[in-house]
Formats: structure tokens, sequence, C-alpha cells
């Protein structure tokens, strides 16, 4: 028997009775099996499946259902949202704890599951505890969800694992993460998909520059382009846990969730732990597709920023510690000369610090440094229309600082067990009193000066954290949002940006709470090509922050033309980050050029579609923002090692409307490089094209013959 109310199907099986919810958004659905005897199931996760429709619930119900299998349980059982032993579930646990001891392994009763065409929720108990997940499919096809597990006995609950899993198609055969160091963060790591258990932790108490940010399970082959696949990133800035578990008894499931260390998370009756939020990404459509839903998304957030990202200076590898008024007003005036909208005083303007090693935690301006504080510097900022913008490291302190020597006992970190990481320790943000400390500290400079903008660093691993007794890092993160949270509520102008020693706060969570992130302490724009490459696999480019570095980079030594540092920069928040004091004038030139190309093309940069293009040449790499409307496009091309070929391969665009013809051209702003071949590239010379979408995807225009180090941007205008 099957009644239809609504888009809920109920069905009636043999054994059990079967009520059908399928969530639909952009071309994905998910279909979930919601049973009388415990927690649904879901049957599928992927290409919209279309309505149910009555006749056919039964059907897929009984289409997916399992036979018993030799050597097994002798009946047939499901594999739930939260599997766990008492499913019959034999890989890694989605809830997992103690009760006073005993083995956490709920049998759950009373399951009640609503829905809609984008929202389910599920309310479940047990004898201990009582749940409340839910799953929230956005206009993208983006799938958050969010377990809640809520201690209804009289004894404690020991919550060791809380994780989000879903199931994937059976065609996944690869597995693609990311890994790195710092200066090297995200960098791609791929393999075949084998069977068993197979996590991922993260204990360095932040995201990590080796995070795997997105792992990502696909068909055989898949690439920008083509493949099915199954991604999942769990919204959280600190210890997490990535899994996807292969059985012989079940289908392969994909996950991830906090990582919860021993004793960490311990309820007292009554009390609720609400796990972080973990996002599932499906796409048929190859890397390029997944990163679309992704970055339609987050641009759909009410919080995503609305104006447009200015182009930003930050002082840190143009004076480093060497601040003096003077010099810092000269700067400022080169820097709005040259078409910059936001200057960013970093590092060292507060009391004591003239080097990493010391004042962390003392967030009063130097009077040394400063004898008539900061005002004259916002002034000559502001001078010059300029907004101003200020470093701190709230969640941290060096143990020689006057906060370290009045407040011991605030320390997350016992210093006599604990190694120092660039000479400091970590602030327990747990503590009400730390938090209100922090706050009002920085609330008194960001109110005095009306601070536009604030880069929040956090330059070291958190290890070995205590509060109140227990592992305190999980209640240390949360404090860390809280403290982002109401610095934006007194503040509602403030923006803020996520650096952590560059690339290592990079996550969901905090993007909850701030408007960019710091990809990587490297401005070796040739490292930052792959860099932001794959952070582009998550995040969108206005929320990546991209600076044109000096000529020589600090962190590679390596000698970069300008124009490709420009080049890299104009794909992202582009800003500088060098002393544009010792510019020459043509070099000033070029750059007062360069941000009014970034001014005249961020519009199209961040909202558009972005789309990495396989040229057949291993030495290039290609991107390409498509706009919404298919009206104008930019690509940019860059030579990273030579090529295997002497002729240089033809450049074939996507996303374009195959019917319309278009003007392609170098654009304004840029230096077209002179290549290495004898002459130059014959419609280069010419100076444009005009030719159909159809013929720009498929024939192409042939490439300059790129030296390495050079990058050729190039517009694409529709006229017709």
């Amino acid at each position: 028997m099957t009644v239809l109310d609504g888009d809920e199907v109920t069905t009636v099986v043999p054994a059990a009775a079967v009520r059908v919810h399928v969530l639909r958004a952009a071309g994905t659905s998910v279909v979930v099996a919601a049973r009388i005897d415990g927690l649904p199931e879901v049957l599928h996760w992927g290409r919209d499946v279309g309505d149910v429709v009555p006749e056919d619930a039964d059907d897929l119900v009984l289409a997916l259902a399992r036979a018993v299998s030799p050597s097994a349980f002798d009946a047939a059982w499901p594999l739930t949202v939260l599997p766990t032993e008492h499913d019959g579930w034999e890989g890694r646990p989605a809830l997992a704890g103690q009760v006073d001891g005993r083995p956490l392994v709920p049998v759950w009763r009373d399951v009640v599951v609503a829905a809609d065409d984008r929202v389910l929720t599920v309310d479940a108990v047990s004898d201990d505890v009582s749940l409340h997940s839910a799953y929230v499919l956005d206009d993208a096809g983006v799938l958050r969800v969010r377990h809640a597990l809520t201690n209804t006995g009289a004894g404690t609950v020991e919550v060791q694992a809380l994780e989000a899993v879903l199931p994937v198609g059976e065609r996944a055969a690869e597995v693609l993460d990311l890994a790195g160091r710092w200066t090297r963060e995200r960098t791609p790591q791929r393999r075949v998909m084998t069977d068993g258990v197979h996590v991922r932790e993260s204990r360095r108490g932040r995201t990590g520059h080796d995070a795997p940010t997105l792992t990502v399970l696909g068909t055989a082959g898949f690439d920008d382009t083509t493949g099915e696949l199954w991604a999942v990133h769990p919204a959280w800035s600190a210890d997490s846990v990535h899994r996807y578990d292969r059985l012989a008894e079940a289908r392969p499931v994909l996950g991830a969730g906090e990582l919860l260390r021993a004793g960490e998370i311990v309820l007292a009756p009554g009390e609720t732990f609400t796990a972080p939020d973990t996002v599932f990404v499906w796409s048929d459509a190859g890397l390029d597709g997944l990163a679309a839903r992704s970055h339609d998304s987050l641009r759909a957030r009410p919080g995503h920023p609305r104006t447009p990202r200015p182009v930003v200076l930050n002082t840190w590898e143009a004076v480093y510690f060497r601040q003096e008024l003077e010099p810092l007003l000269a700067l400022a005036r080169v820097a709005a000369d040259v078409g910059v909208e936001r200057f960013v005083l970093d590092d060292g303007w507060f009391t004591g610090r003239r080097s990493d090693t010391t004042a962390l935690g003392d967030w009063t301006v130097d009077a040394e440094v400063w004898p008539d504080g900061l005002g004259p510097l916002v002034a000559g900022v502001r001078s010059h229309g300029m907004e101003f913008g200020l470093w701190f490291e709230p969640e941290m302190v060096s143990p020689v600082s006057a906060l370290a020597v009045e407040h011991p006992d605030w320390f997350l970190q016992a210093p006599e067990e604990t190694r120092t990481w660039r000479h400091q320790y970590v602030l327990d943000f747990a503590r009400a009193d730390v938090r209100e400390h922090v706050l009002d500290r920085m609330s008194a400079v960001i109110g005095e000066h009306h601070v536009d903008f604030v880069k929040w660093d956090q330059n070291r691993d958190v290890v070995q954290t205590v509060h109140a007794g227990r592992v305190g890092l999980d209640a240390h993160t949360r404090g860390v949002y809280a403290v982002m949270d109401e610095l934006r509520r007194r503040h509602p102008w403030l923006e803020i940006e996520a650096c952590a020693s560059g690339g290592a706060r990079v996550d969901l969570g905090v993007l909850e709470r701030t408007d960019r992130v710091w990809a990587s302490d490297s401005n070796d724009a040739m490292e930052r090509l792959p860099i932001q490459r794959w952070t582009e696999l998550l995040l969108p480019l206005e929320l990546i922050g991209s600076h044109v570095g000096p000529e020589v980079s600090h962190t590679t030594g390596r000698h970069l033309d300008l124009d490709f540092r420009m080049a890299v920069s104009l794909f992202g928040s582009a800003g500088i980050e060098t002393d544009v004091t010792r510019c020459s004038p043509a070099e000033l030139d070029r750059l007062r050029e360069w941000t009014a190309l970034y001014k005249r093309e961020r519009g199209l940069l961040h909202s558009g579609r972005v789309h990495h293009l396989d040229l057949g040449d291993p030495g290039l790499d290609a991107t390409l923002v498509v706009g919404a409307d298919r009206d104008r496009a930019l690509v940019r091309v860059a030579r990273i090692v030579t090529g295997p070929r002497s002729l240089a391969v033809p450049l074939r665009l996507r996303g374009l409307d195959r019917a319309r013809r278009y003007r392609i051209a170098p654009v304004t702003g840029l230096r077209v490089p002179k290549g290495v071949d004898v002459t130059r590239t014959p419609w280069l010379e010419r100076g444009s094209l005009e030719l159909s979408g159809a013929v720009l995807e498929d024939v192409g225009v042939r490439m300059l013959a790129l030296a390495p180090g050079t990058a050729l941007v190039l517009e694409v205008q529709a006229i017709a």
C-alpha cells in the first residue's frame, strides 16, 4: 500500500513500514527511507531522480533492499544515517562513546522524521540519549548535516565520535584529497580506493597546512570536467576526521566530523553536544562542477561579502617589525597613488613587540614606537581615501609579556609541559574572563580608530590543551568563534581575514564569521598558482587573499617578473605586499594599470564561474572565469615549466555561449609577454580575434609560446 501526502510517500513493505522523502535542488537529490523501527537510511545521494510517485515508492525501496549474505547476520540490516554496531555496521561508527563506563550503542525508538523538499529532520530517543539531526539541501545542491546528542539519562555520557556519513555510488573508484606544509598548502594527492576503513586525522589544533580540506571520491579517471564525484568537508577549525569506508558487506560511505580526544566531551544529565556542520557536495561534471556548487552555495550566504573586494596593501613584507610613522605615511601615499583601497598595518604596533619572541597578549599601542598613538597614521591613511586595517593574534600569548606575568592561569597549555611554537603559547578561550579581556582590548583599539579590517592571525599548532581538567580544544575553538561573533556584533562595519601562519585555517567554520582567508604565507607567485587553484575547489575567488609580493620571494628566494606576480594575484581578493616606495616609476605605472584592471574586472572575477583548462601541455596553468550571463570572460594562462613541444598549443575555452560571437584580446593593464618564438604569434600581432563560442571551445586560438615565469591574460567579450 502506498500513500502520497505532499512530498512525502508512505510505503508498506514486508516486515516494516517505510516512508520515502526526497530532497531536491539544482539537479541533486537525496532520497531517504524512514522506517518505524530505527533511524532512516539514505537510499540515494546524487543526480536528481525526480519526483517519487506513489507507484514507484514500493519498488524503489525494494530495488535497493539487501539480501542476507553468507557468513553474516541472520537478517538484512539497514545502513542508517548514523551507523553503529547495533545496526549491523562494522565500519567506523558514526556515533561512539560511553555511559558511566558502558559502551554507548543506542537502540533508537520513537523516531520522528519530518521533511519538505529541502530540509529533513530526525528526532529519536534511546535509554541514555536523544538525537536531533538536520539535513539541509541548499539552492546549489550542497547538503549540510548537523547532529546533536543530548544526555537524557541520570549518568554521564562521554561522546567519542559524532560524525556525519552518506553512502556514495558503488562506481566510486578513486580518492582525491589535499596535503601540504607551510607555504605549500593544499597540495593534491590522488589514489585508487581500496577496501577497508580509511581515516585521515588532523591533530594540529587548527585546520592545518596539511588539511585534507575536501575528501573527494570519484569514478575512475575523473578530471576537471568529467566524472561523478562525492565530496565532504567538515566546517570546523580544529581537529577533524575525514573518512571513507568500503566494506564487502555494505555500500561505500563518505564522512567527516570533529576529532574528539578521550574525555573531551562529557555530558552531564540534560546537556547537549552539537557537532560542527558537515558539508557534502555531489557533482556529475568533474572537479569544476564540484567547485561551482560550493561557490554558488557560499555566494548565497546572507553574510557573504557584497561590496567590491578592495585592493589591499599589507605592510608585513614592506617593513616587517620596522615600524616608524614617516616611512609608513610615505608607504601609504605611494599605495594610494597606485590605487590601493585598504592599508593594513601588520605585526609590530603593540607594546614591546620588536620581534616574534615577545608581547603577544599586550594589545595596547606601543608608546615608544607610537608616541602620539596610531591616530596620525590612521589619519594619514584616511586622508588618501583608504580604509585602515590592523593585525592581531588574539589567541596567543608570549611567555615574555605583561599578560603572561599577570595571568599565568589563562594558558590553555601548561608551559612547563608544552613546547613553544614561534615563542608562544595559547590562551584558553574557553574561559569567559579570557574572552572578555581579549574583546575589551581589541574593541578599544578598533573602536578608537574605527578600524575597518582585522587580519586575525594564528601562528602555531595547538597541542596538549587542558581546560577544567580535561582536553580543552573543542571548548577553546568554540570560544574563538564566540569572540569573532561578538567582535562583529560590537563593530558591525568590521571585516575579518582568517590567517593562520598563512593557510592553516581555511575551512567553512571560520568563514561563517570572516570575510576572506589568507591562502598562504608564500607570496612566490609560482608557488601560489597551485595553492590558489586547489583552494578554489572549495572557495570562490573573492574569499581568497592573494597579494603581489616582492621581486624576490622571501620564502623561496625566487625572482619573478612583476607582470607575472600581478597576473597571479588578479584572480583572487587582490592586494600588494611589498615596499612600493622602492619601486621604480615604470613599476609604479604598471602597478597603477594593474589595480585599474582589477577594479574593472573584480565584478566578473568575483561572481563568475571558474573553469580550469587542460590545454594538453603539462607546463601550463590555465584558469578561465566566465560571467553568469556569458557576456564576458577572463582567462589567465601561466607557464610553470617548459613544455614538451616547440609549437604552442591552442587555447580552448569552456562555458561560453556556443551560438554567440566573441572578441578575444589581451587585457589592458598587463603586458603581453615576448614569448620564446622568433616571431610573434600572428593573431596577437594583430591584437584581437572575433570568433564564435563554438569555435573558441572546439578549435581554440593558438597560444603564445610563453617562457617559464610569464603569463598571458585575455579578455573575452560578446559582440553578438
